[in-house]
């Protein structure tokens, strides 16, 4: 079987060295198998990505020496996949529109930590959804739709689970894994304003890609628990997983967008060699 492998960035700021490492270790795997490695633009944030990001990002990695089979397959070129997918979740009785307000969750959360009955944080930290809106009748729910109340649509984790059956994946590197996606609880796929969200759209878009092996940091190794069971859901293929370890600072404080990390484009300006900048990220030459 041919190695597929993909980087999938999103064009919400520049390119640093974390990412030279994620896109690195994505093309060396393909290229050590003589297979395909695919560029992803994840898009699907229509606030806050920018085409000078995207440009950006095009040019860093060719500046790298890395190359890529084309197309490149942009997120918010193809709504309609997601569209697709969401529809057969749906048909399957999987999905529920949730009208909650973070501080209706944060809420109901805190009164659950008074008198506690369940999960409050997922593995990543984020809060735990109490299922509120699932206990809504089909009337309660079609009087706030009617009413254009914002929303998201969430997976039913517990029904899914019951229809998918005990499911696992492997990673390349941490061995064979028994999927747990209950401890992400009822994610959601959707919102009112935007037909996907990232475990839906990057689920489908491996498929359609034919992805083989999906190489991404450590960081996102929870989120594969419910990408498998997305996978059993829709009838997809598996790929094997390869979650790679995270570039971090001096300071040990992971490398990020939102923190003050290193641009690939500042070290290009510095006069750094393309050489030396792989290097940095963990692929000397």
């Amino acid at each position: 079987m041919t190695v597929v492998t993909r980087f999938a960035p999103s064009p919400t700021g520049f390119l640093h060295l974390g990412h030279a490492h994620s896109a690195l270790a994505g093309w060396r795997r393909a290229q050590e198998a003589g297979g395909r490695f695919l560029l992803r633009i994840e898009d699907i944030d229509q606030g806050r990505c920018r085409p000078e990001f995207e440009a950006a990002i095009l040019e860093d990695l060719g500046w790298l020496g890395l190359d890529w089979n084309e197309p490149v397959r942009r997120q918010s070129e193809h709504w309609h996949d997601y569209r697709a997918a969401l529809a057969v979740l749906e048909g399957q009785g999987l999905i529920y529109p949730c009208f909650c307000t973070r501080r209706e969750i944060q809420a109901e959360i805190a009164a659950m930590q008074s008198a506690p009955h369940g999960p409050t944080d997922t593995p990543d930290g984020s809060p735990f959804y109490p299922g509120t809106c699932r206990r809504l009748s089909p009337q309660q729910r079609a009087d706030r739709l009617a009413e254009g109340r914002a929303y998201a649509l969430r997976l039913d984790m517990a029904e899914a689970m019951q229809r998918a059956g005990p499911l696992a994946w492997t990673d390349e590197l941490a061995g064979e894994q028994a999927a747990r996606p209950e401890r992400q609880g009822d994610v959601v796929l959707a919102r009112k304003e935007t037909p996907t969200s990232y475990h839906l759209a990057v689920t489908v878009d491996d498929e359609i890609q034919d992805v083989s092996v999906v190489t991404r940091g450590r960081d996102l190794f929870e989120a594969t628990h419910v990408h498998r069971l997305l996978q059993a859901l829709l009838g997809y293929r598996v790929p094997v997983w390869r979650h790679h370890a995270l570039l971090t600072d001096s300071a040990g404080k992971r490398l990020a967008k939102r923190s003050d990390a290193a641009s690939i484009r500042a070290y290009r300006a510095e006069g750094r060699s393309a050489a030396e900048v792989r290097a940095l990220a963990g692929f000397p030459d």
